[in-house]
């Protein structure tokens, strides 16, 4: 069954809103320190490359 071009833009919205929210995540936990992110079960390799956006205030 065909999607209608409605659903397909609400689903690229959401889409496109995730990866701000993924991006704007990745940016704050690049600002913690080695102990905040290894407590959350995160190391700095895994934000290496990822971090697209900064944490704005």
């Amino acid at each position: 069954m065909t999607r209608s071009v409605f659903r397909k833009a609400y689903d690229r919205v959401i889409a496109a809103r995730e990866e701000k929210a993924r991006g704007l995540i990745r940016g704050y936990l690049s600002t913690q320190d080695d102990a905040t992110l290894q407590s959350l079960g995160i190391s700095r390799k895994d934000l290496e490359g990822k971090t697209r956006s900064t944490f704005e205030f």
